[in-house]
């Protein structure tokens, strides 16, 4: 499977790649990465530490998907709609973990999948899907005689707050209880909680690669959920993964729970 990366001078671009060189099946054809980038020119297998590769970065998207059968990406919200055009225009199927989307590169995606399979999840880890499942029971279990939070750590260069994957396993809470509402951080007199709001904080700080805890304090315990990502390679083994499913599917919008629904072993 031919594969190439958007967003592929980061860190998660390289973990990708030094990933795929280990795989047999696996080829990394295109390295596509923004204009302003120093690494533009420079050979993505050097850059990622597994020697020449023969793949220049390149900012042109269309050229950098050319021979593509997947394209994985982990850039920014600016940047995901060219590339998903791009990749309705040359059939090229899509995986991304970019986060914060807007609602119009959302609907975006809807539109993509009428023509290619377009795979966008905010974390590429099983073990979070894991964790959204615990979440949802934990939360259903217990109601709203338990107050809910949510701590993310990552580490001192990430410029988005909060995380995708707080988000994400705030939308897993509140899918079973609709009524909560995101309060991000607290400070001065807000007055007492609310049993309705689910409290969103971050921490930075470090080389963390990302530490999830979800919080369920009643009046008499806490339950903390947490799932604690130890290398950056987890996420890029997930996004492998996922490019493997898509790979040949129908058009469609698909979710990492799908990859881990149809894997080998694994119960309906």
């Amino acid at each position: 499977m031919k594969i190439a990366l958007h967003g592929a001078a980061g860190r998660m671009g390289r973990a990708i790649v030094g990933l795929a060189q280990e795989a047999d099946d696996l080829e990394v054809v295109g390295a596509i990465d923004h204009h302003g980038s120093p690494h533009l020119g420079q050979d993505i297998g050097v850059l990622a530490g597994v020697g020449n590769l023969g793949v220049m970065v390149d900012a042109d998207v269309g050229s950098g998907l050319l021979g593509a059968d997947v394209v994985i990406d982990f850039s920014i919200a600016p940047a995901f709609d060219s590339m998903l055009r791009a990749a309705m225009q040359q059939g090229v199927a899509v995986v991304s973990g970019t986060t914060r989307l807007t609602d119009e590169s959302v609907a975006l995606i809807d539109k993509a999948a009428q023509k290619i399979p377009v795979l966008w999840a905010p974390n590429m880890s099983v073990g979070v899907q894991v964790l959204a499942k615990l979440v949802r029971e934990a939360v259903g279990a217990l109601g709203a005689d338990y107050d809910v939070e949510i701590v993310e750590v990552h580490h001192n260069q990430k410029a988005d707050a909060p995380s995708g994957t707080a988000t994400f396993l705030e939308q897993a809470a509140r899918s079973v209880r609709n009524e909560l509402t995101a309060q991000h951080g607290r400070e001065g007199q807000v007055g007492k909680r609310k049993p309705s709001e689910i409290g969103i904080h971050a921490i930075r700080g470090g080389g963390v690669v990302g530490d999830h805890t979800v919080h369920l304090i009643g009046e008499y315990d806490r339950i903390e959920i947490s799932h604690r990502a130890m290398r950056r390679e987890l996420f890029a083994a997930g996004a492998l993964r996922a490019a493997r499913f898509v790979a040949g599917k129908e058009p469609g919008r698909y979710a990492l729970a799908d990859v881990i629904a149809r894997a080998p072993g694994t119960p309906p």
